[in-house]
């Protein structure tokens, strides 16, 4: 196993499926069958989900809603989707722990450094919801973070594409992947990957990345494995 501890990025997008809305049951299915397997393999799991399927803070501003306050919605709009992520792995033989950034002690644990770290020990699996707990600062920077906290060997960015591209594959033809690319190269050439504060701290803390495409079944457990699957960011 190349991997005993990952911090698995996931977006909320995503869980829409192919819906407008909100979470699609069989997508939810499919992430739990993805994540059971490498949790069978002995891996500790931690994991972040957005919430962009509900709400997404920094659109609150053209409904006329304060930005602060819009960020505090997507919060938790996060902690939705992470409760919902909770039940599906549970009902698939999982143990879990759910851990907030705000405080909702009816429904999850404050983040504690320490105790998150006991859980994954265990055998738990580890949910972070409700971001950092404070404005301006995504989900991707939460993920970081989170990472850096509980001493994850990598992110793992489960994305709808499956690496990182020389521009936008979905509007460009003539993109091309790369199989690895430095954390410099990155800044360099602009590449939209993570946002810059999330990038920062996974480069200062030789944090690796790896983009991949979580809806191709069997991708995240070939990962843990060692399979050159995505795109790598490493500091090289």
């Amino acid at each position: 196993m190349k991997y005993k501890r990952i911090l698995l990025k996931l977006s909320g997008e995503a869980l829409m499926g192919d819906k407008n809305y909100g979470i699609d049951p069989t997508r939810l299915q499919q992430y739990t069958q993805e994540i059971k397997k490498v949790h069978d393999m002995g891996v500790e799991v931690a994991i972040v989900i957005g919430g962009g399927n509900i709400f997404r803070g920094v659109q609150a501003e053209k409904s006329g809603i304060d930005r602060v306050q819009g960020d505090y919605m997507g919060m938790l709009a996060t902690l939705i989707n992470a409760m919902a992520l909770q039940s599906a792995l549970e009902q698939g033989g999982m143990y879990t722990r759910l851990m907030s950034g705000i405080k909702i002690e009816s429904v999850c644990e404050p983040f504690i450094r320490r105790r998150a770290i006991r859980h994954l020990e265990k055998g738990r699996i580890v949910i972070f919801g409700a971001g950092i707990g404070n404005p301006y600062f995504t989900t991707d920077s939460t993920a970081a973070l989170r990472a850096i906290e509980v001493e994850a060997d990598i992110v793992l960015k489960g994305t709808r594409v499956d690496g990182v591209y020389t521009a936008d594959p979905e509007k460009d033809p003539t993109a091309t992947k790369y199989k690895t690319i430095s954390f410099q190269e990155v800044y360099e050439k602009n590449l939209n990957v993570m946002d810059m504060t999330a990038f920062t701290l996974c480069q200062e803390n030789n944090l690796p990345i790896v983009v991949f495409d979580m809806n191709v079944a069997g991708n995240l457990s070939e990962l843990v494995k060692g399979e050159e699957i995505g795109t790598l960011i490493n500091s090289f």
